[in-house]
């Protein structure tokens, strides 16, 4: 009996081993890898409510208390989610299903046969759910009000199951039914129902084409379409206090643009009576006094300051001075006619049509094409007085960048003006430009500075204008009233620009945090440290992190809790993140604005933490917390950021994957240089065996050590996760560049890092290859050109030729490719004709009959951002010499996939090729057989060789 027991207990054992055994990650297991997204905390703190969801299927919403967490609701297929402002209501879209709208593709039916989506009403009290279906969008008022504006789909016209029969001999004829959907009135307004959340009070309004509620919710605006293609198009308003309506214009024959003041005195809106089948509409500005009858036309294309041949735009933004006195929006300029486009005697095939590239053109053709829809739309602002009756044209071609402050407070507005520099930003995008104050009430410009390579911005206060100087390193401050410059950071010793520059291109610098209140204090960030500095000299600089920050190795910055304000308030705790630079240690602190008091730990780990959020009421706060290992959930906790409660609990298929760790390293370069490096290592890691090992790479990657890595398809790198759980070894090493010879940067810091692995012992350095995307994808290039370390390499829209993409242009942005090679990441320091040496001496191209690693290269055919040809040169190249080369081409993808198909495909010849150099499994058919045109489409080829 006892033997008996024994032999049961040891099979108990047995099965229990076999349940829990961990498998590997396969590239299946993609689709169902959760995700955390749109956190939100309601006013009081109590609930927490964040969507997850799987890469592919059907996400939810989940709702939970933050002071207990065993408290909680969810709410399938849901998303876009938001709470009520009083935090009693949570409401959200919920989606139809993705295997409904996959079944109804499959069967060839068309998205507008698709299930609509759905508006779900949670009571965070009970539980209780009102659903709510075919709704197109809803709304809810910005910061007060308690309402829910829901705005419907139109009606479904299909047969219902009781309708009668055609054959029912009280079935109406098809005379009488012709009759009456000839009669049915044609609109594209549909209805929109507004309510409280508690359904206790409802408005409903009808053929409404937008809406939206006053920033407090005291008022819904709603447009009416147009029905029957008559002129019967309205704006109303509905005050949500009393529930009465009111039509304050109709007869146009199109509604745009609204604005409600902040005080709610006046209510503003954008206007055209002209034809619906107007290629040239003309737009009017209109002004209401809410509560009052009747609106005024305030400004037309004929009204008396509005700029030379300006009209007043349908998009411009409209925006009320915080005092209520003062109106801003867009003007235009007016519709231009050409006798050749207007000309209906030539046929289109008759017309021509080109690009001319002219050298005096600021904007190379390319990007003029890129961005004439914009162009096209483009808005010069203007402010018309409302207690005058004057307006006053703002902005013009000359200076189209005009930034109020941010509540529009202040009689001054800052402006910037780059068109004396523009025609260089194709080869240097550190472009100066001219900095000017603007008067409000009369359109004067002052002058405050010329060729400024920085952003400026105006004070809180309205006090100074600030910015960064990119030219000489220091934050600068113009004061408004004495027209004075002031050198903000330049006696400070610490550093304010970036010390890992290494880029031939101006340093950026730190940032900073703002300003306190009243523009007493400019907040500023250093390498490490904070400073606050005093703009009028009258006090010295303080370091309000007490230099702990260089002490420590420590980079402290302020977190925003209030999205909100406008400065920071001294009065409020001064939160700060926490980095240490060499450990990769995070965390957060409180700091002491006036620098009195040493920042004080308040949670300092080896994890990364991101994404505080504070209630805007309450101290309750949530934030998410990772390592390499946990995916970053949501945790809540108070002001203290002490004993953290997990609220979500994203991904446990993972207990059941093979994993791994992540471990810090440092090593030398080839120059004497300490560098950092990743090296991920599998779950059942034995030092005592050979590993197979992945290099990936991309400029500085060591301050990721704590970041999750989720298993998904490849855009174009390869997934750590993966490989790791799939027994690599992968090593990230940092680099660091000399100017002129990123090529050899490269080597010199990638080579040593990797033998510093190997040395360890469980490397198999006869199996190691490289991999890197765009820039990654050079160095390996570059790296087999020089070395046969590697037994194969990935390189991903790799530049190959240097001297001929120097030359090309990045059709994303229609830019020229010389910026980055002059100034930027390609690092050359100069142009081709300045450094024919350097080009031809960092280009793979021309060492190509050096290479004898297999490489996989992936260059897709609308890359926007480096030329397909430089793919296809290096293809080429290696083709020519009998080096066993792939080029990958997703048709109509861009320089990172984006198509999730196209991804998994990557992913999976990316684990097949580097699987067959390195760990000897069989090659797949699409390396052995290729897949010629004719079968494009038609197969895959992932089947393995059977040689």
């Amino acid at each position: 009996m006892i033997r008996l027991k024994a032999i049961l207990f040891l099979l108990l054992l047995s099965f229990s081993g076999f349940a829990q055994q961990k498998r590997s990650l396969t590239h299946d297991d993609y689709d169902g890898w959760e995700s955390i997204s749109s956190t939100i905390i309601t006013p009081d703190g109590h609930w927490v409510g964040y969507g997850i969801g799987p890469q592919e299927g059907d996400a939810k919403a989940i709702f939970v208390n933050h002071d207990n967490a065993s408290l909680r609701y969810q709410v399938p297929r849901a998303g876009n989610i938001t709470f009520s402002n009083d935090g009693k209501w949570a409401v959200g879209k919920i989606e139809a299903q993705q295997d409904s709208i996959r079944k109804l593709k499959l069967a060839g039916k068309k998205s507008k046969d698709f299930p609509k989506d759905s508006l779900f009403i949670l009571s965070l009290a009970d539980g209780n759910i009102e659903k709510l279906p075919r709704i197109k969008s809803f709304q809810t008022p910005e910061k007060e009000g308690n309402w829910l504006a829901v705005h419907f789909e139109k009606e479904d016209k299909k047969k219902k199951p009781d309708d009668k029969s055609e054959n029912d001999s009280t079935a109406k004829s098809a005379t009488d039914k012709k009759e009456a959907k000839k009669k049915e009135p044609k609109t594209d307004g549909t209805q929109l129902l507004v309510r409280s959340f508690d359904g206790e009070i409802t408005h409903v309004i009808e053929r409404v084409e937008k809406y939206g509620f006053s920033e407090m919710g005291e008022y819904l605006y709603f447009v009416l379409a147009t029905q029957d293609t008559l002129d019967n198009a309205a704006v109303g308003l509905l005050s949500l206090k009393d529930g009465k309506q009111t039509i304050l214009d109709s007869g146009m024959t199109k509604y745009t643009d609204v604005a409600f003041s902040k005080e709610l005195k006046h209510f503003a809106y954008v206007a055209s009576g002209d034809s619906l089948k107007s290629k040239k509409p003309y737009y009017q500005l209109y002004l209401n006094i809410i509560g009052k009858d009747g609106v005024t036309k305030i400004v037309d294309q004929s009204t008396e300051g509005i700029l030379e041949n300006g009209v007043v735009s349908k998009s411009g933004n409209l925006r009320f001075s915080e005092d209520g006195e003062r109106l801003f929006f867009g003007v235009a300029e007016d519709y231009k006619t050409y006798a050749y486009e207007e000309d209906s005697t030539i046929l289109d095939e008759e017309r021509v049509s080109l690009d001319i590239w002219g050298w005096q053109d600021n904007d190379l053709q390319p990007m003029q094409l890129k961005n004439k829809s914009r162009e096209a739309n483009k808005t010069f602002l203007a402010v018309y007085h409302l207690k005058s009756g004057k307006l006053v044209q703002l902005g013009d071609e000359k200076m189209d960048n005009i930034n109020l402050d941010k509540e529009a407070r202040y009689k001054v507005a800052v402006a910037t003006d780059d068109n004396p520099y523009r025609i260089n930003f194709s080869w240097d995008t550190q472009i100066g430009r001219d900095v000017y104050l603007i008067d409000l009430e009369n359109g004067d410009r002052k002058l405050v500075a010329k060729d400024v390579a920085g952003y400026p911005s105006l004070s809180p206060a309205g006090k100074y204008i600030n910015w960064y100087s990119y030219t000489d390193s220091t934050y600068v401050a113009y004061d408004i009233t004495s027209g004075k410059l002031i050198d903000l950071t330049g006696s400070i010793s610490d550093d304010f620009y970036d010390q890992l520059h290494d880029t031939p291109s101006m340093p950026r610098g730190y940032g900073s945090a703002g300003w306190t209140k009243d523009d007493k204090g400019f907040i500023v960030y250093s390498q490490y440290d904070v400073w606050k500095v005093d703009p009028s000299g009258k006090k010295e600089p303080v370091n309000i992190t007490k230099g702990l920050g260089k002490k420590e190795n420590i980079s402290f910055r302020r977190e925003v809790l209030d999205r909100e304000e406008e400065y920071i308030d001294p009065k409020s705790p001064l939160i700060l993140s926490a980095f240490n630079d060499h450990n990769k240690k995070s965390g957060y602190y409180i700091g002491d604005i006036e620098g009195k008091e040493n920042p004080k730990e308040l949670v300092f780990t080896d994890h990364r933490y991101y994404g505080l959020e504070k209630a805007k009421d309450a101290d309750k706060v949530i934030v998410r917390k990772s390592t390499f290992q946990e995916y970053p959930d949501v945790y809540a906790t108070d002001m203290t950021l002490t004993n953290l409660v997990q609220l979500s609990h994203a991904n446990a298929q993972q207990e059941n994957i093979k994993w791994g760790t992540v471990e810090l390293t440092e090593y030398m370069t080839l120059k004497g240089d300490s560098l950092q490096g990743l090296i991920y290592k599998p779950e059942d890691f034995d030092p005592n065996q050979k590993y197979p090992m992945m290099v990936y790479f991309y400029e500085r990657r060591s301050d990721s050590y704590h970041n999750y890595i989720t298993p998904a398809p490849s855009a174009s790198t390869i997934n750590i996760a993966y490989f790791v759980s799939n027994g690599y070894i992968v090593f990230v090493p940092d680099i660091k560049y000399d100017i002129g010879h990123p090529g050899k940067s490269a080597y010199d810091c990638i080579i040593p890092g990797v033998q510093s692995v190997v040395a360890q012992g469980y490397v198999d350095e006869n199996n190691m290859a490289i991999q890197g995307q765009s820039w990654g994808g050079y160095q390996v290039a570059y790296l087999v050109t020089q070395t046969d370390m590697f037994k194969a390499a990935g390189a991903g829209a790799p530049v190959a030729n240097m001297t001929s993409a120097y030359g090309g242009i990045r059709w994303g942005s229609g830019m020229s490719r010389m910026f980055q090679y002059e100034h930027t990441q390609s690092r050359i320091g100069g142009t081709l004709w300045e450094k024919p040496m350097e080009y031809i001496e960092n280009s793979p191209l021309f060492f190509a009959d050096q290479v004898n690693t297999p490489v996989l290269i992936m260059h897709n055919d609308e890359d926007g951002a480096v030329p397909w040809y430089q793919g296809i040169e290096f293809f080429m190249s290696l083709k020519r010499n009998r080096t066993p080369a792939w080029l990958l081409v997703y048709n109509g993808e861009d320089h990172n996939l984006r198509h999730r198909k196209n991804r998994k495909d990557l992913s999976i010849r990316l684990s097949q090729f580097f699987d067959h150099y390195l760990k000897n499994e069989p090659a797949p058919l699409w390396m052995t057989e290729g897949i010629p045109a004719v079968e494009k489409g038609k197969t895959l080829k992932y089947d393995l060789s059977e040689e």
